[in-house]
């Protein structure tokens, strides 16, 4: 009660103007800094982390605490994950914080985890928007409303959320294997909580939870992007600075658990398809010296396809894949592995070829542990190339003492040794230390220690950061500006390339690529070749295997994906300056040269197969596939033909490796309809000339015609598909619309769905299925166009628990009636056109989005003044004009909805 009226009086001074003068710290006098990176202490506690770079005109803002739901007691669990939620439901300052942000174009949301909860914002940068949102932060670090009638509506959101999550096997799977490896520790506790926790959680005790943790002393604000450092101190201060330090000292945990006396095994019972086996094993917290060991460990592990059990048992048909993942925690962590099966496998026998290789006695040799090393190195040397991304990822590095041991994992990797992981394998792959199997005595009962960790201040004395990257240049992501920017040619086998060339930190590069295949005649019955020609092409190629592939992306610092459908291949790329030459030799041999090994094509079908398998009782899969066949206009062998699960399971198994090497040899190559992006820190005219030297005489022997796409309106129609023991239902909806994007009413039912459904948790949608009536985690509508032809789409969809879906249904519909009859607010208007204008000016920010437009603009011959005059046109549209188009387009009258989950449990109702 008295830290409430000290708070309370404090907001009184502030908003008198009295507050007391607080000096922010001095810009030149940093207590840490490294790598480009500096953090600032205030003698409340708070500390601030600033990561300048302009690069790119995004400023991140990340607020981390640390309390996750290690913190909680008994009875609470899922209590740090549903205070995360109710710090959106606003303050008496900020009464609609996700309405507010959407209204300045900032994306944002909040994550818990075991040791920490942060909540991270993204914008277009404005030192005004960027001191809205430090106010904002400071503000519901101790006024938030944290009110019963908020939490009534929010639990149930919550709730659904761990009900999205009980449809995931592995989920589950992983939850139980964690569950039955702790005895004590709330490690072994999901962070989504207890169901009663959730449903039953008084007021009192959330409110006390938030007032004991949410404090500027527990509290690190880190600023990444592209901002004023001094500015950005100042006004750090102004907000935070003057909040005062609790007089109590923060609780500390005390809980440690205890070695595992016995291997353990538990059971999941549920339907489906798919077969899963996990095993885990307890390791030690991130801080200490074995961490960097363990993590090159589970990567020799896990990988794809070099990792020793994709070969041991992915490679033989014995499982479709395998992962392998450790917890770096701020305390005694886990290393867990997962192996998913095909149907009908022996899951004791392949338990026993598992536990083989995790804890056989054979050595790592030095190449495994290079290989994999480089492999993460490559990966920082990546992630280190985003700021923004950075702040993002300093939340764990925080939550286990300091933001540098994020920088300091990694000189730990690069010291890790063959021996290194010897002998942490040997020390916690152990079968004592093992839960996956049932519980066996034994006479010699082995106890696995865990060492205790050095505090972070300890292990980082003495700890100096390397130069920081150079940074990019202040590239302001205008359409006028894209235009003036980039270059376009044509090669000589007809294909189209834009390059946009500017300095980016790192000198990092973003390729996109799209080539067009075939025709509505030649593609006939050939949909399940098309695809898994496409899936083939990164498993082997020319004279490298899959593995080699692998390497080689590590050596060039570079990503690459590779796919396939119907009627398309897609590339996407990541690399830099000095490595972009040799990955568009390597793109080029993955496209013209895939080697198609027949043990790598059978492994590839099994896995389609059983992906599909374990889809088909899933809700959110089977209410798909029925909406999509009540929309079908196509015949069977057609590309856009909508299949039943039983019969893409069959075109699969009649398709041989020699079809998909026919298609390839018949459709591949690039021609009219092809389209590159590429934008980045790159020589335009030498790209040019490479790609010109690579594929200028590639080919396809099949001709690309584009396939029509027309309209079909279909009688709406109530689908109702039960998929029994999932606990989380899924709505649909669904309306065929006569209209292309040159349709005059294209830009005001874009807008309007903004506003009604698409604004992420602010829209008309969220408002009233998930923050007023609490029935959703997850609520959106969509709409679309086509550039082409003459037809749109306009869908919504939901998840809620089964007794639920038919309220989301009626709420559907109400709040579609209301606005068409009752139209819209002008406030409404601009603040959403507001938001969704930075927010499209953010995504233009974006390099590989930019990549991505450019690359689709090729194809539609168009340049960023279509933008521009889209954006004019959203610009000039009022309330009634919106409100008049989605009238004229769209009626709940002629929607089809689908609603699948187990709908005849007893709690689901009618």
């Amino acid at each position: 009660m008295r830290r409430r009226l000290r708070v309370c009086l404090f907001a009184l001074l502030l908003c008198a103007g009295i507050a007391p003068a607080i000096a922010a710290p001095q810009l030149d006098a940093p207590v840490h800094s490294a790598e480009g990176i500096t953090e600032y202490r205030f003698d409340n506690g708070l500390r601030l982390v600033l990561f300048p770079d302009p690069g790119k005109p995004v400023t991140t803002v990340n607020v981390t605490y640390r309390v996750g739901s290690r913190h909680e007691g008994y009875g609470e669990t899922g209590m740090a994950h549903l205070l995360e939620h109710l710090l959106f439901k606003g303050t008496p300052t900020h009464p609609d914080i996700p309405g507010e942000m959407k209204q300045r174009g900032i994306r944002f949301n909040g994550t818990t985890w075991f040791d920490r909860t942060n909540y991270f914002a993204s914008f277009s940068s404005d030192p005004v928007t960027l001191d809205w949102l430090l106010g904002m932060e400071a503000d519901r670090m101790v006024a938030s409303r944290i009110a019963r009638a908020d939490l009534d509506s929010e639990m149930t959101v919550v709730r659904n959320e761990l009900e999205a999550g009980e449809n995931n096997p592995v989920r589950v799977l992983v939850q139980r294997l964690m569950s039955a490896a702790y005895d004590w520790h709330n490690y072994g506790n999901p962070t989504i909580g207890a169901r009663s926790d959730i449903e039953g959680m008084p007021i009192e005790r959330l409110q006390a939870f938030y007032r004991t943790w949410y404090r500027p002393d527990n509290a690190v604000v880190v600023i990444a992007g592209d901002f004023d450092p001094a500015h950005a101190l100042e006004r750090v201060a102004a907000h935070f600075g003057a909040l005062p330090r609790p007089a109590t000292a923060l609780p500390r945990t005390y809980t440690r658990e205890p070695a595992q006396d016995g291997e353990r095994h538990v059971v999941v019972r549920r339907v489906g398809r798919t077969p899963y086996l996990a095993a885990g094993y307890h390791i030690p917290a991130g801080r200490h010296p074995d961490a960097g060991a363990l993590t090159v460990l589970a990567q020799i592990l896990g990988h794809a396809p070099s990792g020793r059990l994709h070969r041991a048992l992915v490679e033989p048909g014995l499982a479709t894949s395998v992962s392998a993942t450790g917890y770096r925690l701020d305390e005694p962590g886990y290393l867990s592995v997962v192996v998913e099966a095909p149907a009908g496998s022996d899951l004791d026998a392949l338990q026993a070829r598992l536990l083989a290789v995790l804890e056989q006695e054979t050595a790592f040799t030095d190449d495994e542990v290079d290989e994999a090393r480089t492999r993460l190195l490559a990966g920082f040397e990546r992630a280190l190339r985003d700021p923004n991304a950075v702040g993002i990822a300093l939340s764990d590095a925080i939550a286990q003492g300091d933001w540098r041991l994020l920088l300091q994992s990694r000189d730990q990797l690069e010291a890790v040794t063959a021996a290194d992981v010897q002998r942490v394998a040997r020390a916690y792959l152990r079968r004592d230390n093992r839960t996956t199997a049932h519980f066996v005595p034994t006479d010699a009962p082995e106890r696995i220690e865990m060492p205790e960790a050095p505090d972070a201040a300890t292990l980082l004395a003495g700890f100096v950061g390397r130069p920081a990257l150079a940074v990019g240049e202040a590239f302001d992501p205008t359409p006028e500006i894209i235009d003036a920017r980039t270059r376009t040619w044509t090669l000589s086998n007809g294909a189209r390339l834009a390059v946009l060339d500017k300095a980016t930190r790192g000198q990092a590069v973003q390729l996109r690529m799209t080539l067009r295949l075939g025709s509505e005649q030649t593609l006939d019955r050939r949909i399940d070749a098309a695809m898994l020609a496409g899936a083939m092409l990164m498993r082997g190629a020319g004279d490298l295997d899959r593995a080699a592939i692998s390497r080689r992306l590590t050596a060039l610092r570079s990503t690459l994906g590779a796919s396939g459908g119907a009627t398309t291949v897609s590339v996407a790329a990541s690399s830099d300056r000095a490595h972009i030459a040799g990955l568009l030799d390597l793109i080029a041999t993955v496209l013209k040269q895939p080697t198609f090994p027949q043990d790598e094509f059978a492994q590839l079908r099994t896995q389609r197969i059983t992906g599909i398998q374990g889809s088909m009782s899933e809700p959110g899969a089977v209410a798909n596939q029925a909406m999509a066949r009540h929309f079908d206009i196509f015949p069977p062998g057609h590309p856009f033909h909508a299949r039943t699960f039983e019969q893409r399971i069959a075109g699969l198994e009649a398709t041989t490796r020699d079809d998909a090497v026919a298609f390839h040899r018949a459709f591949y190559g690039m021609g009219p309809g092809t389209t590159i992006a590429i934008v980045g820190d790159v020589d335009a005219e030498a790209v040019r000339a490479q790609l010109e030297a690579l594929f200028g005489d590639w080919r396809p022997t099949t001709p690309f015609v584009r396939i029509p796409t027309p309209y079909a309106a279909q009688p709406a129609a109530q689908l109702r598909v039960v998929t029994p023991d999932r606990p989380n239902a899924v709505f649909l909806a669904q309306q065929a619309l006569r209209l292309g994007q040159d349709h005059p009413d294209y830009p005001a039912l874009y807008l309007g769905n903004h506003l009604f459904g698409s604004g992420g948790m602010k829209s008309r949608l969220a408002d009233r299925i998930r923050q007023r009536d609490g029935l959703s985690y997850g609520v959106s509508s969509s709409f679309g166009a086509s550039a082409f032809d003459t037809v749109g789409t306009f869908s919504a969809q939901a998840i809620a628990a089964p007794e639920n879906i038919a309220k989301v249904a009626q709420a559907f519909d109400e709040e579609l009636r209301r606005l068409l009859a009752e139209g819209i607010d002008e406030t409404e208007l601009a603040q959403t056109r507001d938001g969704l204008l930075l927010s499209r000016r953010t995504a233009r920010a974006s390099d590989a989005q930019l990549a991505g437009t450019l690359n689709d603009n090729l194809y539609l011959e168009r340049d960023m003044a279509y933008s521009a005059a889209f954006e004019d046109a959203l610009r000039a549209l009022d309330a009634e004009a919106v409100r008049a188009a989605m009238a004229r387009h769209l009626d709940p009258d002629a929607t089809t909805t689908v609603v699948a989950g187990d709908l005849d449990a007893p709690a689901a109702g009618p």
